[in-house]
């Protein structure tokens, strides 16, 4: 059964378009989410080199747009992951730490109080917003998830995870050309995504049509 959004979600989902620099969707009806309790957003992995807080991240982008190779890729993307992930204080750290507590013992809602405070605490540190989007998108709360990815671009636009998360949930409610927008513009930062260049090209075909 289809769904309205409301305004405030709908408005929501135009601004964070607009950051990603994909263009706004008008109101309209959309799918009821599917249940997604396993589901997460791009998130980073397990395990992560350690790197210096000053280590330049433009050098790494490119270097990650380079790479001739996927292992090569993932070298780079895991550094630099491990740079978003460094927290800016004891503080946050100890709430990262606690939120990520909450989450492996199932208590979402603890988890997204704590990154709450993280977040008042300190607003520029993207990882926090990420990992708070990536709960809210567990919750099926796409308004919430949109306006934190929102939060994620505008501090950094190549941010490849949000860009996929973006995409992931405009494919969920049914938006394939943006999901598809979305996808590209996180290849393009990010060539070596795991699965994102297969959604791209089944999408291709279904909003551009095969080849002929």
């Amino acid at each position: 059964m289809a769904v309205r959004f409301p305004f405030a979600r709908t408005l929501c989902l135009a601004l964070v378009l607009g950051a990603a620099g994909v263009a706004p969707v008008q109101a309209q009806n959309l799918p009821a989410p599917p249940g997604k309790e396993q589901k997460k957003l791009p998130e980073a992995p397990a395990k992560l080199p350690k790197v210096d807080r000053t280590k330049n991240l433009d050098f790494l982008f490119g270097a990650l747009k380079a790479a001739p190779d996927e292992a090569s890729a993932k070298h780079v993307e895991a550094r630099i992951w491990a740079i978003w992930i460094q927290t800016p204080s004891d503080t946050a750290s100890l709430l990262m730490a606690r939120a990520k507590t909450a989450v492996d013992a199932k208590k979402v809602d603890i988890a997204i109080k704590l990154l709450d405070s993280v977040i008042k605490l300190r607003p520029d540190y993207i990882e926090a917003w990420n990992r708070r989007a990536t709960l809210y998108y567990m919750q099926n709360d796409y308004a919430r998830s949109l306006a934190d990815i929102q939060q994620v671009l505008i501090r950094e636009p190549r941010h490849f995870g949000a860009l996929a998360g973006l995409g992931m949930i405009m494919q969920e409610v049914g938006d394939e050309k943006r999901a598809l927008e979305a996808y590209r513009k996180a290849l393009a930062v990010n060539p070596y995504l795991e699965k994102i260049p297969d959604q791209v090209k089944s999408l291709t075909e279904k909003v551009e049509g095969r080849d002929i």
